[in-house]
């Protein structure tokens, strides 16, 4: 069994596509973060059920939707992890708010 397997096969991620004109827009967050209200300083981020709350997967259901989006919002350990290992968001532009890794992706 490799390493990262236990990784692999977790279930905790929430993700949620959202359609604006020809934008597509992919709010994914670890799902024990949902309905959580993050602040720290002038910071404020609300991990909301309508806007974070849709499927509930795993890597490959994440990696999927990131690869159709022209936007993201990614909240969450886990979440912004695997949107590093991939490529789709650099680890030094990852911030963290009360200590929750938070990052945005933006393609045109």
């Amino acid at each position: 069994m490799p390493a990262h397997d236990s990784r692999s096969m977790t279930n905790s991620i929430r993700v949620k596509v959202h359609r604006h004109g020809a934008d597509l827009l992919v709010a994914a967050c670890d799902e024990p973060l949902l309905g959580r209200k993050l602040k720290e300083g002038q910071l404020r981020l609300d991990v909301s059920s309508e806007f974070y709350g849709g499927d509930q997967g795993a890597e490959e259901m994440l990696l999927s939707r990131l690869a159709a989006a022209t936007m993201a919002n990614l909240v969450g350990q886990e979440v912004c992890r695997i949107a590093a290992e991939h490529g789709f968001i650099d680890e030094d532009c990852v911030m963290t708010i009360e200590g929750v890794p938070h990052a945005q992706m933006v393609r045109y």
